[in-house]
């Protein structure tokens, strides 16, 4: 495997390196995907998606699951052991006054938007041309290929699913108090109707979705059917949002409470296809971000800032 597919090669921090390959850590203790057995990503799903389109502007295809136990549940463990973790800290305006927001779950990412593309050396290129990119939205983060096993995986997606997909975002709830809120990706640089598909790995969660507010003065009386929708999603199952739903619909991961707060963590992985190299700065900006790199410590079981 080249040294640009090894989970190890993405630990340094992005500010201190030029090329994804520049540091290289040990990769001993098997981080090679291919020793760690997860060959069957290649050739899932297992069973047919069931299509959810009875409200107005829903269209998903759910797949229960995807990925069946007990691979789903190595690759959980392994992802979590392996993969470097942010938690990504960003200012925003609200009524005027600067705020600071702390992501209230870990995050990472990995791929390319579009208009480029990765050579066999991990260097970005223009996708046409062929030869090197220098652009400042890639400077700051410079963006890393997705790792062999969710590349695989992004590839089995693609043949069940239709659609293409350039990157890879994975989030870490902990426990129960990581959530992300009600939120739509109807980004511009996802360009119209874009596709997500969005898995889930380890603790089961509720995966709310409701239909957009009406804007004031037009006429909607066909939303007021729209009724709100959970999907509790176990491990391996995914949900492929399509079509009028991201223009529509928002959906969210709410906290937990009580005996489901400390419940083993789960793992949300999302495909999607970012168009131009803002949707490359976006990403990275918000799930890297330039605080320090977190790993899974597996003596006391929770993400601890990574020395190299």
């Amino acid at each position: 495997m080249s040294k640009k597919r090894t989970l190890d090669a993405f630990f340094a921090p992005a500010l201190k390196r030029s090329r994804i390959e520049d540091t290289v850590l040990d990769n001993s203790q098997g981080n090679d995907i291919d020793a760690s057995g997860f060959k069957e990503l290649s050739i899932l799903p297992t069973k047919t998606a069931r299509k959810i389109d009875d409200q107005p502007d829903l269209d998903l295809l759910y797949f229960e699951p995807f990925i069946p136990n007990p691979i789903s549940r190595r690759l959980f463990e392994f992802l979590r052991s392996e993969l470097p973790f942010y938690r990504v800290e960003y200012m925003i305006k609200r009524g005027g006054v600067e705020t600071q927001i702390r992501t209230p779950r870990w995050t990472t990412v990995f791929g390319l938007d579009e208009t480029s593309r990765f050579d066999d050396d991990g260097h970005v290129v223009d996708a046409n041309l062929q030869t090197g990119v220098s652009d400042k939205r890639y400077d700051k983060y410079p963006p890393r290929p997705i790792p062999k096993c969710l590349d695989e995986l992004r590839q089995s997606t693609e043949a069940a699913t239709g659609c293409k997909f350039n990157f890879c975002l994975v989030n870490y709830y902990a426990t129960g108090s990581d959530s992300i809120a009600f939120h739509s990706d109807d980004e511009q640089f996802l360009g119209r109707d874009p596709a997500i598909a969005s898995f889930s790995l380890g603790s089961r969660r509720d995966f709310l979705m409701k239909h957009k507010p009406v804007p004031p003065g037009s006429a909607g009386p066909i939303v007021v059917s729209a009724k709100p929708l959970k999907l509790p999603l176990g491990s391996g199952d995914m949900v492929l949002m399509r079509g009028r739903t991201q223009s529509n619909w928002l959906h969210s991961i709410p906290k937990r409470t009580g005996k489901n707060q400390e419940d083993g963590g789960r793992i949300n992985i999302t495909f999607r296809k970012a168009m131009i190299k803002g949707g490359t700065e976006n990403y990275y900006n918000y799930n890297v971000g330039t605080g320090p790199v977190y790993k899974w410590n597996k003596e006391v079981r929770e993400m601890v800032v990574w020395k190299p």
